[in-house]
């Protein structure tokens, strides 16, 4: 029940931070330490539940996804799109695998992993506050006809969230924005990058740990995969709505005040 309990937890972080320039993997690897959860035995949960949240982007625009799929044949447009997410998509994938072991031999240990999340929120947080001030007026409003080149940078940026802390919406979104896309356009078309990019590493963390999914630790997987599904769809339904209103400046100042938060724990233990 314990276990159900902090699944439920997780699921609802997931859910909330996957999509805002936050930092989704550094709210859970935070969450995982103060709840005291051993990080071997909750490595693909961290990720599976990410998909339950990119599962949200594919409910919610599925008529799009859908419609996009079966014009391939016929419809360059649909072409267009579809080449221009697996543009966006290699670079981090690329990368990704060449610095796996790596990455998780930060996000495996909490005493190297928990001061370079603080600082990369802090740093992050003013990234996002000065950038936002000097971004260039958008000239590419339309998440859909993005050209190749600009998707191509895009993914350049997505690399950025390997580091640990670094949120990739974030890295997406604002350096769309340093590349003159819209916000909002930014926004969508991050939406949809997230989903070749969490199922990839969604399905290698599955074939990863498949022996260690027991029937408990699969029920698990699916209370949290459900939780973070329904929290990160009411996400997605009002992000873009936000952003467009209110920019990401919300987000810089909340890092900034996450970083300084962890970082004052980590120096009262």
């Amino acid at each position: 029940m314990h276990d159900f309990f902090n699944a439920v937890l997780l699921g609802i972080v997931e859910g909330l931070t996957e999509f805002l320039p936050v930092s989704s993997t550094g709210h859970l690897l935070v969450g995982e330490n103060l709840l005291g959860l051993d990080k071997d035995q909750w490595e693909a949960f961290t990720v599976v539940i990410q998909l339950g949240a990119v599962l949200s982007v594919v409910a919610i625009y599925w008529r799009k996804i859908w419609d996009i799929l079966i014009g391939l044949p016929t419809k360059p447009e649909a072409r267009h799109f579809t080449l221009a997410v697996i543009v966006a998509f290699l670079p981090s994938a690329i990368l990704g695998v060449a610095l796996i072991k790596v990455i998780n031999g930060y996000l495996l240990d909490p005493a190297r992993a928990m001061p370079v999340i603080a600082t990369t929120w802090i740093l992050g947080g003013i990234v996002i506050l000065v950038l936002e001030r000097v971004a260039p007026k958008p000239r590419f409003t339309d998440a859909d006809t993005l050209p190749l080149s600009k998707a191509f940078q895009i993914g350049l940026c997505q690399c950025l969230s390997l580091i640990p802390g670094v949120s990739r919406s974030g890295a997406t979104i604002l350096g769309g924005e340093m590349l003159g896309v819209d916000r909002a356009a930014g926004a969508a078309f991050t939406f949809y990058l997230a989903v070749p990019t969490m199922l990839g590493a969604s399905v290698f963390e599955l074939y990863k740990h498949h022996e260690g999914l027991t029937g408990s630790a699969l029920a698990t997987l699916a209370v949290g995969f459900v939780v973070s599904f329904l929290v990160a769809w009411v996400v997605v339904k009002t992000f873009i709505a936000f952003v467009s209103r209110y920019g990401l400046a919300p987000f810089g100042w909340y890092r900034i005040a996450a970083g300084l938060g962890l970082i004052a724990l980590l120096a009262l233990r």
